[in-house]
């Protein structure tokens, strides 16, 4: 029935920062779900390559460090440029398995000079086609020192059977204007990635839900001490502070109403699968709907420019 829609959270932690090994991981989920017959699959924010966890381990905010440098440097050459197809063959089997995806990745820009990187929450339909790609806003506190600042043109829903889904990236989801612009575009089922636990998931997850009236699902990574690969960059140094646990999971799903289909899932990889029912989305709209009978656009209206910013612009 189009009312219903089986969904999978990918909680599964990354072959951190090795773009090639963490694909082959994700794509063996999509396998895994497209087994059951899953109809979205979710994964965490920046999941490919990973989470750069290093930044609090190895003094990330001291200046012009050699350190710093080739870590990021690293981080850079294992981000993923999409122009040049590297998620092809995840878009292969979103469109062999009738299965849409959202993906968090670090995306190395190519219409701003291809050398910065920005936390990316992409969407792929069930036809395998990339329908948006959201750039994160703002990177939260330390993310900043390697992570740029993205822009609007994500700010985008899209059709899924009878829902109507878009995203946001881990604290882009305590801002209140773009939860509003993805409100007013119909949406009804949002999508929050993290990059793990659940201290992030815990609350936000469900005061979403009640506010928008919508299904929320929250997709977190995991991580380890363990998950360091030895080969990276002065793993030394990473791992010698590093506390045994990094990212826990939290993944849940809450309902229209703010109760809990599936309540934070802690220290587990693997998929969580539930079928969610677009009904509970129209029962509950009955008495608040933000942007519909309980808005007065005509004292509060929000403006949001949805251009996609680039430093050079070019006639030939």
């Amino acid at each position: 029935m189009n009312n219903l829609l089986k969904v999978a959270l990918a909680q599964i932690s990354p072959v951190w920062l090795n773009k090639e090994k963490t694909i082959e991981k994700i794509e063996k989920s999509i396998l895994d779900a497209a087994k059951q017959n899953c109809e979205l699959i979710v994964f965490g924010e920046a999941l490919l390559p990973g989470y750069p966890f290093w930044l609090a381990l190895t003094g990330g905010a001291e200046w012009n460090t050699k350190t710093n440098k080739e870590i990021h440097a690293h981080y850079i050459r294992n981000s993923i440029t999409i122009e040049k197809g590297e998620l092809d063959s995840i878009c292969k089997l979103a469109k062999e398995h009738k299965m849409a995806i959202y993906l968090g990745i670090m995306e190395r820009a190519a219409n701003r000079g291809g050398h910065s990187i920005y936390a990316s929450l992409v969407y792929i339909n069930e036809e395998g086609e990339i329908k948006s790609v959201h750039r994160k806003l703002q990177p939260t506190y330390d993310e900043r020192l390697t992570w740029a600042p993205g822009d609007g043109n994500g700010l985008q829903v899209h059709p899924l059977k009878e829902f109507t889904v878009g995203g946001l990236n881990c604290w882009e989801n305590w801002m209140p204007l773009p939860r509003t612009a993805l409100y007013g575009l119909g949406e009804n089922l949002h999508i929050a990635v993290w990059p793990g636990s659940d201290h992030n998931t815990n609350d936000i997850t469900r005061f979403i839900a009640r506010e928008s009236r919508s299904f929320v699902i929250s997709v977190s990574a995991l991580m380890q001490k363990t998950d360091f690969p030895k080969d990276i960059p002065y793993y030394d140094k990473i791992v010698k502070d590093a506390p045994e646990v990094l990212a826990n999971g939290g993944s849940c799903i809450a309902g229209p109403d703010g109760e809990w289909i599936v309540e934070p899932v802690l220290h587990k990889e693997g998929l969580i699968i539930e079928t969610i029912d677009f009904n509970r989305v129209l029962e509950e709209r009955q008495n608040f709907d933000a942007v519909g009978h309980y808005s007065r656009p005509d004292v509060t209206k929000l403006h949001v420019n949805r251009e996609r910013q680039s430093t050079v612009s070019f006639e030939d």
